[in-house]
């Protein structure tokens, strides 16, 4: 059974950081890209960072590049995302995903707000 876990999110000010974790389960992790979703309040889940299964190819959309990094330790299941500079923008619920195939596996989400 696969099982991912956020966690890390909190309420932080505008510049500040965080660190989100998402730790994995009950597949071969080694062998899947791993991703950040990201759901902010009125819109859909959009994705907004990427890691293959080497962690040596990463991908992050336009709004949060130069800003978040992914970076994932195979050894431990583990994969997080460093929030840097945050925004009021970046407030939503953040999710860790991974696929095989046709089937899609989500966590349950990790609250992030960024605010004075």
């Amino acid at each position: 059974q696969v099982v991912l876990v956020e966690s890390g999110g909190g309420t932080v000010q505008p510049g500040g950081s965080l660190r989100l974790s998402c730790a994995a389960s009950g597949f071969r992790f080694d062998t899947h890209i791993m991703r950040w979703y990201r759901q902010t309040p009125g819109k859909e889940r959009a994705e907004i960072a990427q890691i293959d299964d080497s962690g040596l190819a990463t991908w992050y959309t336009e709004s949060v590049k130069g800003r978040f990094t992914i970076s994932r330790d195979n050894s431990k299941n583990m994969v997080w995302l460093q929030m840097d500079r945050l925004k009021p923008e970046d407030t939503g619920v953040y999710y860790c995903y991974t696929y095989w195939v046709q089937d899609e596996f989500w966590g349950r989400g990790t609250q992030v707000t960024v605010a004075s």
